[in-house]
């Protein structure tokens, strides 16, 4: 009843070098001015006692004025005044480590904020001041050929001819820090410097002869020349391909980790840098091996790229097949006609959607990129003979159908390195993809188009490298990332509802359900390739907590039940619904009520009013961020605040939850469980310990009840039996984080194995976790509980347990080795966690 013990020889860029501790799991706490390092410092404690090794916290640089997550830095000198400084950070460490505790670091290597006012960003600042001359010119991503040789900032309300008839533009006297006293151009609320000797020109022309160039905010999607994160102008890219760069912005984090403050670090979106694996490569060096992990989506099947020296992934590629596992396969096709009757979508028509979705995405808001794209392309045809007659509009039907068809974030081939096969493999997929889309009389252009992003030779013999053709191969591989970011999480995603708890953050929407054998095969994978990266159910980025998700999984598992619930909320509503009010939207409204119902019944209405409204304006359909359609939003806002207090709707809703309640518990339990409980580091975001149906952003960063929490801990640890739900939830995070603190060789130890356990029920989910082929821990799970109910229990299937003698440290009950019947393992919890006694 064991695998073999095998001696696997990890490679040295997936582990972490003697020195440094690799977390047995983390809890992620979303900094900000509710919640300092002091604040943190206060709850060490509460951490400790719930089981995890590591705080994760949020980026501690210092932000753009009001930030309220971080990743908007404006100084990487500086840790944020705001949350406690330095030495509030160093108080914190004191506290995390003298409780055992290790911190762990979220950076962001790839963008610095553009802040209001600019100064606040003194890097920036010195560029809008001396141009390419500025010390810091080679740390931002610009173009200076572009823009007339100046920074493009689209900030204005309107054109510049307006803003300078309605006299809007002021030459004022400002105190700027670390700068003095000075003369500055203001805008509103912002501020820009005014360049050495064009104080005294008239208005309008000392305006054309900064090194920025002010400009309406709508120009930014067309004709920008600093490369930004996705479409977001607020925020500029950093070139940490440069040694200099690297070293200059990531000094201090780099101090802090030598001097043990900080004990591992989680790198915010690589694909954005221009050389990933160049980037881990120096920061694996820089760091000493230390603990390293990327938040990086890999798409289907796809794997972490060979090179890179990361333990691993941040865990959204475990988020959704752990989710997945739980939802029900003969659900796909009725949900498919639920969906079809209110949005007229079709079951199989995601890739359709997606599909427009990036269309509208490249000719749109990343329309400059590809506009820049498509130039450079053209340059390096106009230089070469051979080439010149590929055209610029050719070259860029052929980049957009190319973007288009990308099915990842990027394929990594590095200017003057042989591509990888995988690599070539990928864009020559997405190449015979969008010619299936262009005329015969393009497919000479996408063939060179081709050669020239592999970096092989195009055009006249030799013509491999020259730094047009470099940064065609960058450009192009960051712009299919945006084009990814964009089209499919935040535009389809929100488009798309056959059942919306698919539509998670690096989520395949398109597979509907997987199967614990599908489970068991990727988690052998990560055991083998990647023990040390992360797992994960929640972040600050989900759209959908992983408790909302539970419960709109459960609709999978009671397809017919739905189906009628649907009909009779749309009768008790239509007199309320409007016209306007689009059916996708309105699915929408009502999964997003059932996956967020509490004990205390809907969601509160500013909640439900904020996220519809960003939810519809990321759709893009009939509203947008850039200019909402105030009618249509109206609609659907008046809509969801009349059924959230309908007592006809609330009253469907109660019944529903009633009768799912039993199969949220189990789906709320096990998915917790065994993402608890598979390979990698463990990740708890602040709150979840608890039933948390939270939403999208922000409403997953509001603040917690440590207090709350602590005490329903303390309740359970006194030997209290779990209440409800809550606790349940509660006694299952913190017994299966003791657990793999405790037993940490069966989970991050260099012979940590896994292995699935022989049942006889495709409904018990059931392996063990293995030191050396030993097993020390057993999980089992009951997946798609509604279906166990209906078959009227577990009956006489069993599960075969290794042999030995079992404590399941849930229901605190001693079980024996071999075949067990699952109803008695699972007799008080739709859950066991089995620790093997006398090891």
């Amino acid at each position: 009843m064991s695998d073999q013990p095998v001696e696997r020889a990890l490679p040295d860029r997936r582990s972490v070098r003697p020195g440094h501790r690799v977390p047995a799991s983390t809890y992620r706490v979303q900094l900000g001015e509710d919640l300092t390092f002091d604040d943190v410092a206060a709850r060490v404690p509460y951490y400790a006692g719930l089981g995890v090794t590591h705080v994760y916290l949020s980026p501690v640089l210092a932000a753009a004025p009001g930030s309220t997550h971080g990743y908007d830095v404006v100084d990487h000198d500086t840790v944020s005044p705001v949350l406690g400084g330095e030495q509030g950070l160093r108080r914190l460490a004191d506290a995390a480590h003298a409780a055992g505790l290790g911190l762990v670091l979220d950076i962001v290597p790839n963008h610095m904020a553009v802040p209001t006012p600019a100064w606040h960003n003194r890097a920036l600042w010195s560029v809008l001041t001396d141009g390419p001359a500025s010390p810091y010119a080679t740390w931002f991503d610009v173009d200076w050929s572009a823009g007339d040789g100046a920074v493009l900032m689209p900030v204005l309300g309107d054109r510049i001819g307006a803003v300078l008839a309605r006299d809007e533009l002021q030459l004022v006297e400002q105190d700027v820090p670390g700068v003095g006293t000075t003369t500055v151009l203001r805008y509103h609320d912002h501020v820009f410097p005014v360049r050495a000797g064009t104080e005294q020109l008239p208005l309008a022309e000392l305006v054309e002869r900064q090194h920025y160039r002010l400009a309406y905010w709508k120009v930014a999607d067309e004709e920008l020349n600093y490369r930004r994160f996705f479409d977001v102008g607020t925020l500029v890219a950093v070139r940490v391909e440069d040694p200099e760069v690297f070293d200059a912005t990531h000094a201090l984090v780099l101090r802090l980790l030598r001097e043990g403050v900080v004990d591992g670090l989680r790198i915010d979106h690589p694909d954005g840098l221009a050389d990933p694996a160049g980037y881990l490569a120096r920061l694996r060096e820089a760091t000493d091996g230390a603990w390293v992990v990327v938040e990086k989506i890999l798409a289907g099947e796809e794997e972490l790229p060979d090179d890179w020296a990361t333990a691993g992934t941040t865990g959204y590629e475990a988020l959704w097949r752990v989710q997945q596992a739980f939802v029900d396969p003969g659900g796909a096709a009725l949900l498919g006609s639920v969906m079809h009757r209110l949005t007229g979508d079709v079951s199989d028509a995601f890739d359709e959607v997606e599909e427009t979705a990036k269309r509208e995405v490249v000719d749109g808001p990343l329309y400059a990129e590809v506009h820049r794209l498509t130039n450079l392309a053209a340059e390096i045809c106009h230089e070469d003979l051979r080439l010149r007659d590929h055209t610029w509009r050719a070259l860029e039907e052929c980049l957009v159908e190319l973007l288009v068809a990308f099915d990842r974030y990027r394929a990594y081939v590095v200017p003057g390195e042989p591509a990888p096969p995988v690599s070539v493999a990928v864009l020559t997929a997405a190449a015979e993809r969008a010619r299936r889309r262009l005329g015969v009389d393009r497919e000479a252009t996408m063939a060179v188009l081709v050669d020239l992003l592999l970096g092989r030779e195009a055009g006249s013999a030799g013509r491999t490298r020259d730094p047009r053709r470099d940064e065609l191969v960058v450009r192009f591989q960051q712009t299919c990332g945006a084009v990814m970011a964009k089209g499919v999480e935040d535009t389809a995603f929100y488009r798309w509802t056959h059942l919306v708890a698919l539509c998670e953050v690096g989520g395949e929407p398109v597979r509907f359900a997987t199967t614990p054998t599908d489970l068991a095969a990727w988690a052998v994978r990560a055991q083998a390739g990647a023990p040390f990266g992360m797992t994960t159910l929640s972040t600050h980025d989900t759209k959908r907590g992983e408790d909302t998700r539970a419960r709109l999984g459960v609709i999978s598992e009671l397809p017919r039940e739905w189906s009628a619930l649907v009909e009779d909320l749309r009768r008790a509503s239509a007199p309320y619904r409007g016209t306007l009010l689009d059916g996708r939207t309105e699915y929408l409204l009502w999964q997003t009520l059932a996956g967020t119902w509490t004990d205390d019944g809907p969601i509160e209405e500013d909640r439900l009013v904020a996220y519809l409204t960003k939810a519809v304006r990321e759709a893009k359909s009939h509203t947008t961020w850039p200019a909402p359609d105030e009618a249509y939003e109206q609609t659907v806002l008046s809509a969801a605040r009349q059924a959230r207090t309908d007592p006809v709707v609330l009253g469907l809703l109660g019944d529903w939850d009633l009768r799912t309640r039993e199969a949220v518990r189990a789906a709320t339990l096990g998915t917790k469980l065994v993402q608890l409980t598979l390979p990698g580091v463990a990740d708890v975001y602040q709150g979840t310990e608890v039933p948390t149906p939270t939403l999208v952003d922000p409403d997953n960063r509001r603040p917690v009840d440590a207090d709350a929490l602590a005490a329903r801990l303390a309740r359970l640890d006194e030997g209290a039996g779990p209440r409800g739900l809550a606790d349940e939830k509660m006694l299952v995070t913190s017994r299966a984080l003791r657990v793999r603190r405790d037993v940490a060789d069966a989970f991050v130890g260099p012979h940590a194995g896994f292995v699935p356990l022989p049942h006889s029920s495709g409904h018990a989910m059931t392996y063990a976790r293995t030191v050396g082929g030993d097993p020390r821990v057993v999980v089992v799970a009951t997946r798609l509980a509604a279906a166990v109910e209906r078959l009227g229990g577990w009956a006489d299937h069993t599960v075969a347990l290794p042999d030995g003698t079992w404590h399941d440290v849930l229901s605190d009950r001693v079980v024996g080795g071999g075949v067990q019947r699952v109803a008695e393992v699972l007799e008080r919890l739709p859950v066991a966690l089995l620790v093997r006694e006398g090891v």
